[in-house]
């Protein structure tokens, strides 16, 4: 197996889409939401539960709470690896980094992960929302991780094998990977 990338917008269908390339007996999931408290943000919580109880029971769960795990991950385990999500994962170094624009923390560990990307030789699936087919954000802020997420999934468009693109829960090809 390849190293792939799932696109798609909110509720497409992409986690789960994902999720079925992989083996249900063993693979290491890389969780980059970062928990919260379920009494301040109930609607966050009870969504991380939702994709807790959905993993197959063989699979490791590697939670990312700092930006730095998820490159370490895809560097270090020989075994399936799934990501979920690159939105999140992007969502946190940008709160790490203040919102600031052009923060070089951010694009470090852009480059540190399409590196690691670049480099991986077992199965690998990353999971991003696609940001670009939408309205410009109103906000700073808004504009500045839909830029992030931009980037970044272009950069790992370029070095991964496949890119599938889900829509209303149909993947969509954008690269197939080529006969060895």
């Amino acid at each position: 197996m390849s190293t792939t990338l799932v696109l798609g917008g909110t509720r497409s269908g992409k986690s789960a889409h994902a999720e079925g390339l992989l083996p249900a007996d063993h693979a290491v999931y890389v969780a980059t939401a970062r928990p919260v408290d379920p009494d301040a943000d109930p609607e966050w919580a009870d969504r991380i539960d939702v994709h807790r109880r959905r993993r197959p029971v063989g699979w490791e769960t590697v939670e990312d709470v700092d930006g730095r795990g998820t490159a370490e991950t895809v560097r270090s385990r020989p075994e399936p690896v799934i990501v979920d999500d690159l939105a999140t994962w992007v969502t946190g170094l940008l709160d790490d980094a203040g919102w600031v624009r052009d923060a070089a923390s951010v694009a470090d560990a852009r480059t540190d992960l399409v590196t690691a990307v670049r480099a991986r030789t077992g199965p690998l699936v990353l999971v991003s929302a696609e940001v670009g087919l939408g309205v410009v954000p109103s906000t700073s802020a808004g504009r500045r991780f839909r830029d992030e997420l931009g980037l970044l999934n272009a950069d790992l468009a370029a070095v991964c094998d496949e890119v599938v693109l889900l829509v209303a829960g149909l993947p969509v090809p954008l690269k197939v990977a080529s006969a060895p």
